[in-house]
């Protein structure tokens, strides 16, 4: 398992509810949360053979930032 952590400018449950279907719906993603507390608004998402970038995009098209955290 891997984990991909991300800053996001998901600020809200109804912007969770908005990437919700692309990120449950992809088969490599096992889990993910966002930490609607930190001021990055952290996107931590685990899974098998699912890219950095690949995320960004799913995030990206839902319509919000996702920048991958060093």
């Amino acid at each position: 398992m891997e984990i991909h952590v991300f800053k996001t400018n998901i600020i809200n449950d109804l912007h969770i509810k908005n990437v919700r279907p692309a990120l449950n719906g992809h088969p490599f993603i096992k889990e993910w949360n966002v930490d609607l507390h930190d001021c990055d608004k952290v996107l931590r998402v685990t899974g098998e053979n699912i890219s950095a970038s690949e995320i960004e995009t799913i995030v990206s098209t839902a319509g919000y930032l996702c920048e991958e955290l060093k």
